[in-house]
């Protein structure tokens, strides 16, 4: 399928305009990287190509970008898409020399195979380096600063020194730069094999003091002596663990649970990333609120008391300053509200199943993930005791995983209906029926009823006792 646009833009351009493939799309190609993702530039106006294209490959073309002339083609399905640019030089080689790193000013001809090359990018992809085309590249979009530092998390290339120095000193244009434009290089980088090396970048060229200043306030944040990291530390760490329980659940949680997890995270959630890939903010999330929750008491304990419901707040705020889907942010708050709720159940074992089915609905709709992240949690957290804690945190996680994950396909109902058992006890529908229904809910779950009749009785039990 990848082949299929260019494809039909070699038939269309000799009747209608020269045009080069552009940046990334050669970039990978030469690192052999698979790639449905097509920059153009075109000779002239973008448009009639665009539209061709789009009838001839069976797309949707639509202007991108009024000022610029930009346009759009994506496949039926969106697995592919090709964006069409007009010259923004007066030659390609101009053209060339405007964009951001060398390595993206690479072209071809659409129809031949010599590579232009003026910036010297070719011998920068064969060094694994980032190198800025100039002076200018990062004053000339500012986005492109966070930009570098999400290249270097998916190639694990190295920038130039003044590469980083050119970019930190337009970070603080960031300011200026529209929220979901930063989300998008951010969402990337997050995603990318290198997360950690990239934000390290981002940190460095003091990018995430702009974008995010809430992550960089968590640096020297220090924490009780559970902890061995500070805030900052142990959120790095906490973020890895999560990357390799979900790329190896197996390896924690068992061979049996292993494949139903995978299932889980494979599932697309929003802004184009699995539920697995989304997991990773909450992991950058969870102790977001340390900062402003950091209290020590008279003992001088350090306690940070209200964090999860505090971080679950600003989780929402700052996935909604950078544009990102109500869904992913709704997602995150969730994560970092109930992340510490597994871990107050580790001294209350064995568990009930009333206690099991409090903790999954009021973990719902996270209630699988927000296991994981706990143990991810639990396993950053080295301190004082943690040879005793960690493994009867991962124990736990271990014994509730199959209850999550049975909960999440088929979630508990009561035996009976609501406006059945509105009628049976002469009631009406409102809140004091959707409190019986939730009681009834708990009750079938721990197998305390099992019948409707059960279910009437155990009701008017409740209402008597109320």
């Amino acid at each position: 399928m990848s082949a299929a646009p260019l494809q039909a833009l070699k038939e269309l351009v000799p009747s209608t305009a020269r045009a080069w493939v552009v940046g990334g799309a050669v970039r990978d190609e030469l690192l052999e990287r698979p790639t449905l993702d097509y920059d153009l530039a075109v000779d002239g106006d973008a448009r009639p190509l665009a539209k061709q294209l789009g009838r001839a490959a069976d797309g949707h073309a639509f202007l991108l970008s009024e000022e610029f002339g930009a346009w759009r083609v994506k496949g039926r399905e969106a697995d592919w898409q090709v964006d069409l640019t007009p010259l923004m030089g007066e030659t390609l080689e101009q053209d060339l020399r405007r964009r951001d790193l060398t390595i993206n000013a690479i072209a071809r001809e659409l129809d031949g195979a010599e590579l232009i090359d003026p910036c010297g990018g070719v011998a920068d992809l064969e060094h694994r380096r980032l190198r800025a085309v100039g002076s200018e590249s990062f004053r000339a979009d500012p986005l492109r600063v966070v930009r570098l530092a999400r290249f270097h998390a998916e190639l694990r290339f190295a920038a130039t020194q003044d590469t980083v120095g050119l970019a930190r000193a337009s970070a603080n244009a960031l300011h200026d730069t529209a929220g979901e434009r930063i989300f998008q290089e951010l969402r990337q980088l997050i995603t990318a094999d290198g997360v950690l090396d990239g934000l390290d970048l981002l940190s460095q060229i003091g990018a995430t003091a702009v974008v995010w200043p809430e992550l960089e306030a968590l640096r020297g944040v220090d924490q009780s002596g559970y902890h061995h990291l500070d805030v900052y530390g142990h959120t790095l760490a906490a973020l890895a663990h999560t990357i390799e329980l979900v790329r190896d659940p197996a390896a924690t949680f068992g061979e049996e649970q292993a494949p139903a997890l995978s299932a889980v995270f494979a599932e697309p959630l929003a802004n184009e990333m699995t539920r697995g890939q989304a997991l990773r903010f909450g992991a950058l999330m969870h102790d977001i609120a340390k900062p402003q929750t950091r209290d020590v008491t008279p003992e001088g304990r350090v306690t940070f008391i209200g964090h999860d419901s505090a971080g679950a707040q600003m989780a929402t705020e700052i996935l909604t300053r950078l544009r990102a889907s109500e869904r992913l942010a709704a997602y995150v708050a969730a994560l970092t509200r109930d992340h510490l709720r597994l871990g107050f159940m580790v001294h209350e074992q064995p568990l009930s199943q009333r206690a099991i089915y409090r903790y999954l609905s009021s973990c719902d709709p996270v209630e699988v993930e927000v296991t994981v992240l706990s143990v991810a949690d639990r396993l950053a957290t080295l301190g004082r005791s943690a040879d005793v804690a960690v493994p009867k945190h991962v124990e736990l996680a271990r014994l509730m995983l199959p209850a999550a994950l049975a909960y999440r396909a088929q979630p508990p109902k009561p035996p009976i209906r609501g406006d059945e058992l509105a009628v049976a006890l002469g009631i009406r529908p409102g809140p004091a029926l959707g409190e019986l229904l939730a009681e009834l809910t708990a009750a079938a779950y721990a197998g305390e009823i099992v019948t409707g009749e059960d279910a009437v009785a155990h009701a008017r039990e409740q209402m008597l006792s109320h």
